[in-house]
């Protein structure tokens, strides 16, 4: 039996308060789901960003010196030297700030003296074994020696460069776009210079958040500890970072009376704590779509069963004529199919002005336009089966129990 679709749009004019809502009820699941499913995927993708940093096998102890008799580099090396003694580390560094943490130092550097500077770049200051205390991968020129790391500043000489610093791969092609940034020199906000002696990649200095997360740059120079962070990055072998933050702790805590021991705590604990607000964030949108979706399903399903308990007389008269369940099948689900497209023609209407705005409040990308075909089909694709089940119990109406209605 052929199934024409203007007597279906005339059926559901007679009844269109119902197949209104539940249009409007798809269109907007399907502007929310979309956009949400983009803003899930930016997040997992920032989440899911090579550090450079062996993350899993460095921990971080922070500490501060708070009497007068506290010396910051004798501090350190005493530290540094015992830490480097211990069986299963690999490395240890100092440095004033923690990777991935969200918070540290940023500096502009400029490519000639007298430029103006547009950008500020991540700064951490790290002695000749900091590299390989976090676990980063030299890919061009050389390590810090020995005999080039700086004494901290002062508040003297707080202003003071160093001669030589280590650049992120992204951060030398901004910096030098097209060249080699190896031997360049660049130059602070003082006009001192400093040459770039070797290259990292891949790298997320301290700030992920930010928009260039991987403009990092690496100084040669003690940390300034008096009244602020030492920290210190002491990378383990795989499986015994547990176990020697317990030995750490405990002795470091006591080596050294004129300084306190803030924390002893893995890499990972920042790391996760800087991605805290955008794991929350696709937690939420995850489970507000799926809400949104499995009430779109029953709104669907309950304007089908609707349907179908209010033209018994109806079935029963087309069953009786000749119509297969067949049919009845396809009536419905034609008649769902109808209310559903309505619905995801306004539906991408809504999603195109949800993601122009977000990206204009937010400064988020523009909507991706497979996002929008996949939300359109799986929306459709949802929508048919939840129509599957009530056009199924219209086929199964029989004649002589349709009848009896009349």
């Amino acid at each position: 039996m052929s199934l024409h679709v203007r007597p279906i749009l005339s059926a559901l004019m007679r009844n269109r308060t119902g197949a209104v809502l539940v249009a409007m009820q798809i269109a907007i699941a399907l502007a929310v789901l979309v956009n949400a499913l983009y803003i899930v995927v930016q997040r997992a993708e920032k989440m899911g960003r090579p550090s450079g940093i062996d993350v899993d096998n460095v921990m971080v102890v922070a500490s501060a010196g708070f009497t007068d008799r506290f010396q910051t580099v004798p501090s350190i090396q005493d530290d540094l030297g015992w830490l480097r003694s211990l069986p299963g580390v690999v490395a240890a560094s100092v440095t004033g700030s923690v990777p991935l943490s969200d918070g540290g130092n940023n500096n502009p550097l400029v490519t000639r003296p007298g430029a103006h500077p547009t950008d500020n770049f991540n700064a951490l200051e790290i002695d000749e074994h900091g590299l390989a205390a976090l676990g980063v991968r030299l890919i061009a020129g050389r390590n810090f020696t020995h005999d080039e790391i700086q004494p901290p500043l002062t508040k003297s000489d707080s202003s003071r460069f160093v001669p030589e610093i280590i650049v992120s791969r992204a951060l030398g092609e901004r910096l030098f776009p097209g060249q080699n940034p190896l031997g360049k020199r660049v130059y602070d906000s003082l006009d001192q210079a400093a040459t770039i002696v070797g290259v990292v990649d891949p790298i997320i200095g301290n700030f992920p958040s930010n928009d260039h997360p991987d403009w990092v740059y690496f100084l040669p120079r003690y940390p300034f500890a008096f009244g602020g962070p030492l920290n210190y990055v002491v990378r383990t072998q795989p499986g015994q970072r547990a176990a020697l933050m317990r030995v750490v702790e405990a002795h470091m805590a006591k080596s050294n009376p004129d300084r306190v021991i803030d924390y002893v705590r893995p890499l990972n604990y920042f790391r996760d704590l800087t991605y805290l607000s955008d794991r929350a964030m696709e937690i939420y949108l995850i489970t507000v779509t799926t809400l949104l979706i499995a009430v779109t399903c029953l709104g669907i399903f309950a304007l089908a069963t609707f349907n179908v308990s209010t033209r018994t007389k109806q079935i029963g008269t087309r069953r009786a004529v000749g119509a297969r369940r067949r049919d009845i099948v396809r009536y419905f689900l034609v008649e769902n199919g109808l209310i559903t497209s309505a619905g995801v023609v306004v539906g991408c209407a809504l999603a195109l002005g949800a993601g122009y705005w977000l990206s204009i409040a937010y400064a988020l990308p523009r909507l991706n336009l497979y996002y929008l075909v996949g939300g359109v089909l799986l929306l459709w694709g949802i929508g048919q089966l939840a129509a599957w089940q009530p056009a199924r119990r219209a086929a199964a109406v029989s004649p002589s129990v349709a009848t009896r209605t009349v």
